[in-house]
């Protein structure tokens, strides 16, 4: 039997979609991959994200208490994505109210499944239910806002007996409806779930949804790049660490290098490796249509288009050596119940 559902919860009208485990393509959501979304640091953002550039406005507000949600946490998106991609291809009824084990969501977005790591789950609902985007994407007029947040809300699920039932929750309507749409998905590389910077997390996903399959690939110049990451490190910072991973050559799939062009402007350059092919055993879409309202002019031998600079301020920040798991941990009171884990503290909301 489940857990009696709240009398202003959403979740009762909706239809339950329990996930199947097993493997699958991770897949990710274009409009995700080409803006700003997502913290990049490891200690909580408080700051929020504007942007704005080709017609398009973004901004992302983070609660006091837990912080912005992070380019770590948005694994749990892609996670969702991929079985509900997986799903209706398959011909399965989906829906945007989604149940599922900790576990199966742990292995899939490659983490451990220890105590500490349902904590760290937990921790992450909660940013992703916490955190407000409002933005101008996809809307049928240029000025119109819509405002969600990743998560409407979320709830442990307890059977009868009081055991745990797997974990619920439910997608905003912003993001169900661009996973219906194929032209906004695009399968990438499982290896993405290994890399530990947030900083390199982001930009492979840059490079994925600009770059494809492109074989002589897709140029941008670093303060274009500074300021379409909405980091709040200094350029300076976000340079040197664009440097080092050009030597460090850590994208999955993908060759970057370093450029500079007549001006002595740097432009990072990055192609599709020779020989390569997805960690997931699946093809990926070539085809990378934009997002924009406006067309991007994509030259070889000349850098994208520039996007106004965003009002994020500039602070210092760590390196980037390990997976962001641990932000705003001690919000996580986790209890274990016969070595099982489930009883959570729901959370639930709207934006």
């Amino acid at each position: 039997m489940d857990a009696p559902l709240p009398l202003r919860s959403e979740r009762a009208s909706l239809h339950l979609f329990r996930t199947l485990p097993g493997d699958m393509a991770p897949r990710d959501m274009q409009d995700l991959m080409a803006f700003p979304f997502f913290s990049l640091a490891k200690s909580p953002r408080i700051v929020p994200i504007d942007f704005e550039a080709g017609g398009v406005t973004i901004r992302v507000e983070a609660s006091a208490e837990h912080g912005l949600a992070t380019i770590w946490d948005a694994d749990i998106l892609i996670w969702a994505a991929s079985h509900i991609v997986e799903a209706r291809d398959a011909g399965r009824r989906i829906s945007r109210r989604m149940v599922a084990s900790p576990h199966e969501i742990l292995r899939f977005i490659g983490r451990g499944t220890s105590i500490r790591d349902y904590n760290r789950l937990r921790a992450a609902l909660n940013r992703l239910q916490a955190t407000s985007i409002m933005t101008s994407l996809r809307q049928s007029a240029e000025k119109r806002l819509h405002r969600f947040s990743w998560i409407n809300e979320w709830a442990a699920r307890t059977d009868s007996g009081g055991q745990s039932d797997g974990v619920e929750l439910v997608l905003p309507d912003w993001l169900y409806a661009a996973l219906l749409n194929d032209a906004l998905v695009l399968t990438i590389d499982r290896a993405y779930f290994s890399l530990t910077g947030g900083l390199e997390r982001w930009l492979y996903r840059v490079v994925r949804k600009h770059g494809g399959h492109q074989r002589r690939g897709w140029r941008f110049e670093f303060r274009h790049l500074y300021e379409k990451s909405a980091s709040l490190s200094s350029f300076t910072r976000f340079s040197l660490e664009l440097r080092q991973m050009a030597r460090r050559q850590p994208l999955p799939g993908y060759r970057l290098s370093v450029e500079r062009n007549r001006d002595g402007i740097e432009i990072l350059v990055f192609a599709r490796a020779r020989l390569s092919t997805p960690s997931c055993g699946l093809p990926v879409n070539p085809l990378v249509p934009s997002c924009v309202d406006k067309h991007v002019p994509s030259r070889h031998r000349d850098t994208c288009y520039h996007a106004s600079k965003t009002p994020n301020q500039d602070v210092k920040t760590g390196g980037y050596g390990t997976l962001n798991l641990d932000s705003n941990l001690k919000e996580s009171n986790f209890v274990d119940v016969a070595g099982a884990p489930g009883l959570w503290i729901s959370q639930e909301g709207t934006p």
